[in-house]
């Protein structure tokens, strides 16, 4: 699919169709594991200062650091994302990934939690990186997230026969999205792509984790209220995370690096 295309179905999936703050809140106890982890491994490379939440959605992370005292800006390309998280209290503002509308070293962080989830080449993905690099301070660190490929795949296969078509080859062996459902997916990676394509935009890559670990996936059929699994879940995710081959049994991939 065209960027451009997908571009447009980004806003409108976002802007009208699913609702990303109940994501990590309450559509299930996939989503809170997510929020916890992340913030964890966030919190164990920063704890003060100025953070560009880049593809922040509706500002659920910003608002959880601003809580821990950093300075946060956050920028999205839907409207409705945009506009939800500064009602709620997060200076926001409309930007693209690839494009960032700040000054070099602007930020001692920033996070790109979604935006690589939609860029279909990997030169977008990796300009947007250089963005990322680019307004972060030397020293200061980026945390770029991803969506696993091996789970993209099961999902595809799961409970179903297996169809040995073009399609689903371009999805294991290139992370290309077979096109089925709403969700406006750009690539799906492995840990070992994550960590290349960082580098090659520049950054110290320290480490890839997979943020829900294993249970993450079994835990999206599970009501948000249970603590019992959860944490569960979150030992077993702290356990594995930056285990290589395990950690690609997360949903999401973060790529924890550092600008030279």
């Amino acid at each position: 699919m065209d960027q451009r295309e997908i571009d447009e179905q980004v806003r409108a999936y976002y802007g009208g169709v699913f609702d990303e703050g109940a994501r990590l809140t309450t559509r299930s106890a996939q989503g809170p594991l997510e929020h916890r982890r992340t913030q964890e491994l966030i919190a164990a490379h920063i704890d003060e200062g100025r953070v560009l939440d880049v593809g922040g959605g509706t500002g659920v992370h910003a608002r959880s650091l601003q809580e821990r005292g950093f300075d946060v800006i956050l920028i999205d390309p839907v409207p409705e994302h945009v506009a939800a998280a500064a009602a709620s209290g997060v200076a926001s503002q409309i930007g693209d990934a690839r494009s960032l509308p700040f000054p070099d070293g602007s930020f001692d962080a920033v996070l790109m939690l979604g935006p690589l989830y939609h860029l279909a080449s990997a030169t977008d993905r990796v300009r947007a990186l250089n963005e990322a690099r680019r307004v972060t301070r030397p020293g200061g660190s980026v945390f770029a997230a991803a969506l696993s490929r091996y789970i993209a795949f099961g999902a595809n296969v799961l409970g179903r026969p297996v169809r040995a078509d073009a399609a689903m080859t371009a999805l294991w062996e290139q992370g290309v999205p077979t096109g089925n459902g709403r969700f406006p997916a750009g690539h799906f990676h492995t840990a070992e792509e994550l960590a290349d394509e960082v580098s090659d935009a520049g950054l110290e890559v320290l480490a890839v984790h997979g943020v829900e670990g294993p249970g993450g996936l079994a835990l999206e059929q599970i009501a948000a209220d249970r603590a019992d699994l959860m944490d569960a879940a979150l030992a077993l995710a702290r356990a594995t995370s930056a285990e290589p081959g395990i950690r690609d049994f997360s949903t999401h991939l973060l790529a924890v690096a550092r600008v030279r």
